[in-house]
């Protein structure tokens, strides 16, 4: 039986990939203010800025390519169970070849009714308003904005609590719920940060931090990981 090596990543991964992040100093997202692009409000007082917004982030994601990182761990499930727990709307790790994704903040290449959220199905191209769902709804990015529950957390913590390793790659550890992920790792297993700013989290036990970008990062925790497979 192979080892679970759960593994949360987040923005840093892709942001190697050219994705930029939210969290710039700024605190702009490809100039614009999150308040206004990232929100349930913003969504309800004027969704077309929201509907072009996410439209551009399409076309990044599908013009960017998995680093070397998305690689390594694609990789890593030759010898262990590798579970991707992600906080990134991106399809980079399935393109890299991870079998087992779980998207925390939902999907850029899916979109849904507004009204119902079991209504998904897939989009390559721009959403455009007008655009309707079979319940006649509005159809929006299947993304979980600011101030809307996050859905898979549960199915994220079990896989958290059943790790035999956990790692953790290219997130500041600051948006909850997904940062409270780390307090369901078991105490005794070994854990692993790897960021180019490590995030304070001095509470973890059996913690082992790794403090480069996720490309560099995640070579140094492959050859880590050798003697635990």
């Amino acid at each position: 039986m192979k080892k679970r090596l759960v593994v949360l990543t987040g923005a840093g991964i892709s942001a190697e990939s050219g994705l930029k992040t939210f969290r710039d100093a700024d605190g702009l997202w490809e100039g614009y203010d999150i308040e206004e692009v990232a929100t349930a409000t913003a969504w309800r007082r004027n969704p077309a800025l929201v509907q072009e917004f996410y439209n551009m982030r399409r076309k990044n994601v599908q013009e960017a390519q998995p680093n070397s990182a998305h690689l390594e761990l694609a990789a890593l499930e030759q010898h262990f169970d590798v579970q991707i727990i992600t906080q990134n709307i991106d399809d980079l790790h399935e393109r890299a070849g991870s079998s087992q994704v779980l998207h925390l903040h939902g999907e850029i290449l899916k979109m849904r009714s507004e009204l119902d959220e079991e209504l998904v199905f897939p989009v390559a191209g721009d959403i455009q308003m007008g655009d309707l769902a079979p319940d006649g709804a509005q159809l929006r990015p299947h993304i979980v904005w600011f101030e809307e529950a996050v859905p898979m957390i549960e199915p994220a913590a079990a896989l958290v609590r059943k790790a035999d390793i956990f790692v953790v790659v290219g997130t500041s550890l600051v948006v909850y719920p997904a940062a409270g992920l780390v307090d369901f790792a078991p105490r005794h297993i070994p854990k692993f940060i790897v960021d180019k700013k490590i995030p304070y989290n001095a509470s973890l036990p059996n913690l082992q931090t790794i403090e480069a970008p996720a490309t560099e990062g995640i070579k140094q925790l492959t050859h880590m990981l050798e003697s635990m497979r």
